[in-house]
């Protein structure tokens, strides 16, 4: 067990080293989710719009006949 009057603080380069070696950034992993679900609301949207030309379109030819 280390006693508080044995610890050191840590130097500079320490900190550099630390700040540089880090883990993973939840900030990252969060981007990567917010990406993913941009792409998956777009795509349902172009899809609903699609959709909704193809119904328009239907109508439009029930009625001509």
């Amino acid at each position: 067990m280390i006693k508080e009057r044995d610890r050191r603080a840590p130097t500079a380069a320490e900190r550099e080293a630390n700040k540089a070696f880090k883990t993973v950034r939840p900030k990252d992993a969060m981007t990567d989710y917010a990406k993913a679900q941009k792409a998956v609301h777009d795509n349902r949207e172009r899809l609903k719009a699609e959709r909704l030309a193809r119904e328009a379109e239907a109508a439009n030819r029930t009625k001509a006949d």
